[in-house]
């Protein structure tokens, strides 16, 4: 039995905050991934410029810079709005807060081209289809689009999750206590990197097996009925 010296429970706590941390991330990303690609597929250019322009920026940052460009940005932000309406007390972004939103933000950049590519996939023929059929557009969408979307992209979010899990290591530098952090903190006060170190990277590895499991069951679910080549 390996010794941890203490630091067992706080360990299983920063995994489930590392958890609650990616699963709060990927909400965010699909939302906005869905709508980034919707707006890079748009006949309104100055959508397709605004989607454009927040994937390019975004993916060519790293993601640990825009993580503090978050925590620390938009305190500033939202101090000087309020300011405007007459609220002078300090206002401090937490570093789960700002987790979700730079990593949010980073995973819906990359889902908008795993979105768009799947919509453009669809052969328009559905699209007729549906609009013979009476169908409004969100009832197409959610009957008819979705579906196939979700099973064309799923393969490529998947993969782009798992990288999101890793990264949210990145957000203990602004003191969430994630895995990274506890360990830290382990590290610090028996002075056992590599026990500690190991430890976390045995968690991650665990935390990306099941995520695997989890990915490849729906790939299974949602291709069901489809015929295979």
């Amino acid at each position: 039995m390996i010794d941890l010296h203490g630091f067992g429970d706080q360990l299983l706590q920063g995994a489930l905050i590392t958890v609650e941390l990616a699963m709060a991330s990927l909400g965010v990303g699909l939302v906005l991934g869905l709508l980034g690609a919707a707006a890079k597929l748009s006949s309104i250019a100055p959508l397709r410029w605004l989607a454009t322009i927040y994937t390019t920026i975004v993916r060519g940052i790293p993601e640990l810079l825009t993580v503090l460009i978050i925590y620390f940005g938009a305190t500033i932000v939202l101090m000087a709005i309020a300011s405007q309406f007459g609220y002078d007390d300090y206002i401090e972004v937490g570093p789960f807060t700002a987790g979700v939103t730079a990593l949010g933000l980073t995973f819906g950049a990359y889902a908008t081209e795993v979105f768009r590519g799947a919509l453009q996939s669809i052969p328009k023929g559905q699209h007729e289809a549906a609009t013979a059929l009476g169908m409004g557009a969100f009832r197409k969408f959610q009957r008819i689009i979705l579906p196939q979307v979700w099973r064309v992209a799923l393969p490529g979010l998947g993969n782009l999750f798992l990288v999101l899990l890793k990264d949210t290591a990145l957000v203990s530098i602004v003191g969430l206590d994630d895995i990274m952090r506890k360990a830290n903190i382990a590290v610090s006060s028996t002075k056992q990197p590599f026990l500690f170190y190991a430890t976390a990277a045995i968690m991650y590895l665990l935390l990306t097996i099941i995520s695997m499991v989890v990915v490849t069951w729906l790939e299974k679910r949602a291709s069901r009925g489809m015929r295979r080549g």
